[in-house]
This record gives structure tokens, sequence and C-alpha cells, in this order.
């Protein structure tokens, strides 16, 4: 009988792609979102423990980006991991339009409605989360055919996909994640739009020479307020910026920073704790 190692993570705030981010530094085989946790795991041979999954997570303590965490490990009996996988990724309506499905689940397109196919493997995006059907709900609301979008840290490149299949005549999806890289492609390929969007391996500063009309980044408050002037460079004259990945009490610092930027700040989307807002250019 064979065992792994399962690893429960609960951290304030609970911002799942930032403490992924760093996991994936040690020796994991895979990471399970849930509501409020994130689950690790990894062979019971390998040099995981709680030890090595606090001390990176102590690095986020000591950047600010976490207040505090916990960890617990489990020794479980080995499983078969994509029939678990596939337990979890679940049809989502995330609204009248917009439905999220992966390519092993059947879906009966109601008319008027944008079904993405989508299977996140490791990567950040699946639409469970607040924060991605916060801004998929903000773009249903603004984008306009003929937009150029570009979609910072697009982890599966389901806002990247979405946009395009609203109307927006091409996109750019950057992530700095190989796994996150490699994912989009497969996605935009699931999705027939790898004609309109270009999948980038790199962070926003390796776009060079381009304005766009829309730009989107659902990251973590503090990335957000480091690459604002970049963001700003990128806006074209008028452009629609949409930004979550933000909990309620980040906000403030979020206003304040890109209204120093002359943005004019339109509206504020909230699920549970977390928000988007938007801003135009």
């Amino acid at each position: 009988m064979s065992y792994y190692k399962e690893f429960t993570i609960t951290a304030e705030p609970f911002n799942p792609e930032i403490i992924s981010s760093i996991l994936w530094e040690l020796d994991i085989t895979g990471i399970n979102e849930e509501v409020n946790c994130l689950k690790a795991f990894a062979t019971t041979d390998g040099g995981v423990t709680v030890k090595a999954i606090s001390a990176q997570l102590q690095k986020l303590v000591e950047q600010k980006m976490l207040f505090d965490f916990k960890v617990e490990e489990y020794l479980l009996e080995e499983k078969n991991w994509n029939e678990e996988w596939e337990k979890n990724i679940n049809v989502i309506e995330v609204s009248d339009k917009i439905v999220i499905k992966p390519t092993f689940r059947e879906y009966e397109r109601k008319e008027g409605q944008i079904v993405l196919t989508i299977d996140p493997k490791m990567s950040f995006g699946t639409g469970e989360h607040q924060t991605t059907k916060l801004v998929l709900m903000m773009l249903e609301k603004y984008v306009k055919n003929g937009m150029n979008v570009l979609d910072v840290g697009s982890g599966t490149g389901i806002l990247a996909i979405a946009a395009v299949k609203l109307g927006a005549e091409s996109a750019i999806a950057v992530d700095n994640d190989e796994w996150c890289f490699d994912n989009a492609k497969e996605n935009c390929l699931q999705n027939n739009v790898t004609d309109k969007i270009e999948v980038k391996l790199g962070e926003i500063k390796d776009i060079a020479g381009q304005q766009f009309n829309l730009v989107l980044a659902n990251i973590q408050k503090n990335i957000l307020l480091d690459i604002a002037d970049q963001i700003k460079e990128k806006t074209a004259v008028g452009g629609i910026v949409i930004l979550s990945g933000l909990l309620f009490s980040d906000e403030e610092d979020i206003l304040n920073a890109y209204g120093k930027l002359n943005y004019r700040f339109l509206e504020k989307a909230q699920l549970d704790e977390w928000i988007a807002l938007v801003f135009k250019g």
C-alpha cells in the first residue's frame, strides 16, 4: 500500500494564487484550491514538510502579503489523481450569459450563452473563485467589439478567452509561470481562439510598444500597487482597467494609488469579502 502527504494550508488573507506560486518552489506534486484553504500534495520520500512550507509562507508574512497562516499535515493512502481532480471541477454558471465547463463535463448551451471550456490543471482561474467571477461579470459589461486586451497574470487564460468570446478583436495573455503559459495555450486551442490571443511567458514589463483599450489584472494588492505605473503605460487614452484579486480592505489603497495616476474610478463589484475595481484612463 502506498501513501502520500497532504498539507492543508489556511491563511489570512486567503489569496490562493500568491500562496500557490510560492509553494511551487518546493517539491510538491499538486495543489487543490478549496473554499477556505489550499491542499498541497507531496510524496513521502521527498523533502516537503510542515517546516519547509511554513518557511515559504513566512516569506509572505515578511513581505506583508499574509498576516497569519496555519499548516497541517496528513498521511493518506494513494488515490487515482485524475479521478480526484475531475471530481472537483464542475460546470459554473457565472451569469445568464457566461458559463465555464471543463472538457470532461457535458453542458447544453442555451441561446445567447458563451461557454468557456477551461481545464485548469495547475493554474489559477477555474471560475470557482470570487475574483474570477467578478472580472468575468465586469467583462460582460465593458468589452466592446474591436477592443484589444491585455490580461496580466493570466493563469488559465480564462479572462483573455472570455474577452475575445465577448467581442474583443485580440488579446495578449501574459504570466510568469510556465504552468500557466502551457495551460493558457491549451485552453486557447480548446476554445478556438488561438488566432486572436497571444499567450506570453513573462511580465507586464515584457509587453513592449503597445497600448490596450482594456487591461485586466486579477492578482494581489501589493503586485497591483507595484505595477500601477506599468499598467498606466499600457492603457490607451480612455481605456478601461479592471483590477481584482482584492479584498474589501484593499479598496482604499488601490483607489489612492490609481487615482494619483489620473485614472477615473467607475465602479466596484463585490462577492463576499472580495472586490473588483473598474477604472477609466
